[in-house]
């Protein structure tokens, strides 16, 4: 059985089963392409028909008029009647003995004088040309007289009374009276029941919120839907349309307004054959609206690709949008076809060139205006129409695309549909820039009550996403109409924008990004705990409370805007450079509406960034720092003292002018960088400004940084600017970075002896080498914890055993060092390792902590003494000895509790910045040959300075879009925290170490 039911089908059923499938793929698939025709395109027996825009083949002895929109007769043939489709003509040969055409080609006539080329008779200059009598009657012989208006025949004085011409052919062929029960409205006569009598002639301002009676609509509404019902009378449809296109396209429950009687004449001819191939536009109607189905939209715009390729670069660059419109006046009379490109879209004044910039595929335009009332009332008395068209070239065949229009103000039974998701849009086709016609009340004549306006005209063109050959799918024009109620001419002004927009699906790159975001988070989670457990072994606190919780929040803020930085710099460098250097379009940049949620990834960056700079400069200028003197007294010949009669030397005091030296240079290093903020900030600015570096963050195609004065300037892409900026803000501070690297270390030796020699020696120095070569030098060590437990320690013990000395002595033992006649300076014996990273034990912390506490209590004074008389000097002194004595016997391993090994860290270790040995009982000093103890300084932490430099001066110009403005505000932002920095810094640095703050200048 089944398989005999499948046979059956299969026999009977295939060919009408893939014909219907074919068929309905097509209509799917239908692009609603037609071929451009002119007028002048059509041939001699050919008129052009304005309905469906297509040439259409005369009659039999017939040609097309002067005008090529219509037929006419052959010279010397009469029109005999109009058959009942009311559009073609019959045409008979006149007599031999009346070879003349009378002047309405209904009649033959023999002429006084000669004849012209159309067959008809023509008289002399200053005569009119008399084909009737008095009564209306044709003459056998013409007259060249006046016209005689004595008696209603069948003629009548022509609209400008010039000659007798026949009634039209709605009334009837022996009378120009339209008799009942006919009637006549608007010159016509139809007959009864054509229409509803009750026409409704009112255009409705949505936004204004009533409705007026419009002297057009009452004067010609009713005339133009029963002459094009009725008559199929090509000009009554199009004024008919265009009534419809002036009330917003809107379809109402009522079926006697604008639109209402159209879509009646639309499902008349529902039986007809459809026009150019296309099943929404019928014979003898023009196109108004595509079809009303659910999701029609979406298969319009997004189905079928339009066939042209856009190229920015190479042989095949085409970067041309070519439209064309067909221009109707308000009474459905075709005007002529336009080309797209000057002022007929576009109602802002402005230059030639730079408008033309607006069909330039891949620059986005957008140009405003306030234009006042009274220029738009004295420019446009009558609304003009256009059904635009993007011209797809074929040389003589050439192709149009008709553009689909969204009209925003649209609205269907009351609701704007246009303002819902494209599953809902209507979308339409004819439109108009400025209405001053329908909202007259009184007369056409009178002033309007209310005149509409386009205010937004936009064309979107959308990319076919993941094609490398630059097709796009059907442009889309979007058209805002404002109502703008008239109150006072001289003062009311409308505003006005025309922008051309370029999209692409973002959803991939959106998904690109928050995945990156996601895993790169997620990552930055694991580092912020690797780091927490780190920060908690070195403050040896194994308990989990709320400050471990709020340091992985702080961890955490930093490695996220790190996460961020990266993203979005990355995503700006990629636009940056694939929209910027593409032949083909494959890619199109975000809409501004688009780059928000980007804009808001730096904003979240920027926040965290900040937050994280905040918490290490707090860590900073928080650290425990104390200057460890190995300098020893000497004795001194030239005093003795009698003790028990023996004769002994007065040892000589220390010195305390090396440590406040060294103290004074430390506290110049804390705000020192690896690059000069000043120059950073100036060069990028030279680049921007100057070098107009800032014109390839422009939303066009083109890379040149020099710009025309006179051309058109688009806006700015955020996105861009921001991936420009910070770009430039990495590569100007790597370079310098590289330089320095290059110099302090041994690499690039050519480099290092050209750049020394030429620029180094004058302008840069190694600050941190030279303060550890300064410690050696002043017999100064220098111990800081970072954390509680952990910190670096600077070996500064001379191997000279003393540094109080004079200048001919410190000559010697400088000499003696670089001739290798005395020890190294390492810490360890035959070493030159003079920084390390400590780890050190609780209990040495501790007593680190009683020290300092008592030093603390000692050098506050006494409630009952003024602090004025108090011996601060004494105090201090007795302090600072107390805690030099125990650091150095530390270093001396003078305390065999509280011992110390030297060690070397592990690759591990070192990457992921955590010791894998706890010290229990004994400290550890790592061998650290990255001088490490820069960490506490601005110098270590130059990627967080300059990550927070770049995210600030990026945040400032795109809230801002000036690059000068967001430079000085950087240079602000670093001389504030530099002054923040050293204030506190140099506070810490007399509190810890117990030098007066007076001496750190």
């Amino acid at each position: 059985m089944a398989t005999g039911t499948l046979l059956f089908i299969s026999r009977h059923g295939v060919l009408p089963y893939f014909s219907l499938f074919l068929y309905i793929n097509l209509i799917d698939c239908q692009q609603f392409i037609i071929p451009f025709k002119a007028p002048s395109d059509c041939g001699a027996d050919e008129f052009f028909d304005i309905s469906s825009l297509s040439c259409s083949r005369c009659g039999s002895n017939q040609r097309k008029s002067s005008t090529g929109l219509s037929c006419i007769c052959q010279t010397g043939y009469r029109t005999l009647n109009v058959f009942n489709d009311k559009i073609s003509i019959s045409c008979e040969q006149c007599p031999t003995d009346r070879p003349a055409v009378t002047q309405d080609g209904f009649g033959c006539i023999r002429c006084p004088n000669s004849l012209s080329n159309e067959g008809k008779c023509q008289c002399q200059s200053g005569y009119i040309l008399v084909e009737r009598d008095i009564n209306g009657n044709p003459l056998n012989d013409a007259r060249c007289q006046a016209c005689n208006n004595n008696s209603p025949a069948l003629s009548v004085s022509n609209i400008n009374s010039d000659r007798c011409e026949r009634c039209t052919s709605t009334f009837t062929n022996t009378s120009c009276v339209c008799a009942a029960p006919n009637f006549q409205e608007g010159g016509l006569c139809f007959r009864p029941g054509v229409l509803p009598t009750n026409v409704n002639p009112s255009v409705n301002y949505a936004q204004l919120k009533f409705s007026i009676q419009s002297a057009w609509f009452v004067e010609n509404l009713y005339s133009s839907s029963a002459a094009c019902l009725d008559h199929s009378n090509l000009t009554a449809c199009q004024a008919l349309g265009n009534m419809c296109v002036l009330n917003m396209h809107s379809i109402a429950g009522s079926s006697t307004d604008a639109c209402g009687l159209f879509n009646t004449v639309y499902r008349s001819k529902a039986a007809l054959s459809s026009v150019q191939e296309i099943a929404y536009w019928r014979v003898n109607l023009p196109w108004l609206f595509y079809g009303d189905e659910p999701g029609l939209a979406g298969r319009v715009l997004q189905t079928d690709p339009v066939p042209t390729v856009f190229s920015f670069r190479g042989r095949n660059q085409n970067t041309n949008i070519q439209l064309l419109a067909a221009a109707y006046n308000v009474r459905g009379e075709f005007l002529r076809w336009e080309k797209v490109g000057g002022s007929n879209l576009q109602l802002c004044p402005g230059l030639a060139a730079k408008q033309a910039a607006a069909f330039s595929f891949g620059t986005a335009y957008q140009e405003s205006c306030d234009l006042s009332v009274t220029d738009l009332l004295d420019s446009h008395h009558e609304p003009l129409f256009y059904d635009v068209y993007m011209d797809l070239g074929g040389g003589d065949n050439r192709k149009l695309l008709p553009l689909p229009t969204l009209v925003e103000n649209q609205q269907y039974n009351g609701r704007f549909i246009n303002q819902d998701s494209m599953r809902n849009w209507y979308l339409t086709r004819r439109m108009f820039l400025v209405d001053t016609l329908s909202g007259r009340e009184k007369s056409i004549t009178s002033s309007p009550k209310v005149i509409r306006v386009a205010t937004s005209v936009k064309i979107r063109f959308q990319l076919v996403p993941r094609n490398q050959e630059g097709l796009i799918f059907p442009p889309l024009m979007t058209l805002t109409y404002t109502d703008v109620l008239i109150t006072d001419n001289s003062t009311q002004t409308v505003p006005i924008t025309f922008a051309m927009d370029y999209e692409m699906d973002q959803t991939e790159a959106h998904t690109k990004t928050d995945t990156a975001l996601g895993i790169l988070g997620g990552l930055a989670v694991l580092y912020s705990l690797l780091k927490t457990v780190s920060w908690k072994r070195r403050i040896a606190s194994p308990i989990i409370d709320l400050e471990t919780m709020l340091k992985f929040l702080l961890f955490y803020c930093g490695d996220l805007a790190n996460v961020f930085f990266i993203v979005t710099v990355g995503t700006g460098l990629y636009w940056l450079v694939f929209y910027k250097a593409q032949q083909f379009v494959s890619v199109l940049l975000p809409l501004p509406s688009q780059e928000e949620q980007f804009v808001m990834y730096i904003g979240c960056a920027f926040a965290l960034k900040a937050i994280q700079f905040l918490h290490k400069l707090y860590m900073q200028v928080s650290v425990d720092i104390f200057l460890i003197d190995w300098e020893r007294p000497r004795s001194k010949g030239s005093r003795t003292v009698q003790a028990h009669g023996d004769s002994k030397l007065d040892p000589s005091p220390v010195s305390i002018w090396r440590t406040y030296f060294v103290a004074n240079e430390w506290n110049k290093l804390q705000t020192i960088r690896k690059i000069s903020p000043t120059f950073q900030t100036m060069a990028v600015l030279f680049f921007l400004e100057v070098l107009n570096f800032s014109n390839l963050a422009l939303r066009d195609p083109w890379s040149t940084l020099q710009r025309s004065p006179e051309a058109y300037t688009p806006p700015y892409s955020l996105i861009l600017r921001y991936g420009l900026a910070a770009t430039l803000w990495l590569c100007i501070a790597l370079l310098q970075d590289f330089f320095v690297l290059a110099v302090i270390t041994d690499r690039c030796m050519c480099l290092q002896v050209i750049f020394f020699t030429v620029f180094y020696e004058h302008f840069v120095q190694d600050k941190i080498r030279q303060f550890v070569d300064l410690c050696s030098v002043s017999n100064i060590s220098v111990l800081l914890f970072f954390n509680r437990c952990f910190g670096y320690y600077i070996h500064g013990r001379s191997v000279h055993g003393h540094a109080d000395t004079n200048m001919e002595e410190m000559s010697n033992n400088l000499k003696r060092e670089r001739d290798s006649l005395c020890g190294q300076r390492g810490l360890v014996p035959n070493s030159d390792i003079q920084t390390f990273q400590v780890s050190v034990t609780n209990r040495l912390r501790q007593q680190y902590e009683r020290i300092q506490d008592s030093l603390s209590r000692r050098n506050r004074p006494s409630r009952l003494m003024d602090a004025s008389t108090a011996n601060l000097s004494d105090l201090q002194f007795r302090a600072y000895n107390t805690m030099n004595h125990f650091l150095g016997s530390i270093i001396d391993h003078g305390h065999p509790d509280m011992d110390y090994m030297v060690k070397e860290k592990l690759m591990l270790e070192r990457v992921i910045g955590m010791e894998f040995m706890e010290p229990a009982d004994k400290s550890y000093f790592y061998s650290d040959e990255a001088h490490s103890f820069s960490n506490v300084l601005f110098y270590g932490n130059e990627a967080t300075l300059l990550i927070f430099d770049i995210l600030f001066f990026c945040v400032v110009d795109l809230g801002s879009q000036n690059f000068v403005l967001a430079a000085v505000l950087t240079y602000l932002q670093q001389m504030i925290f530099c002054f923040i920095r050293n204030t506190l810094g140099r506070r810490n640095l007399a509190n810890k170490t117990l030098v007066d703050q007076r001496f750190l200048i």
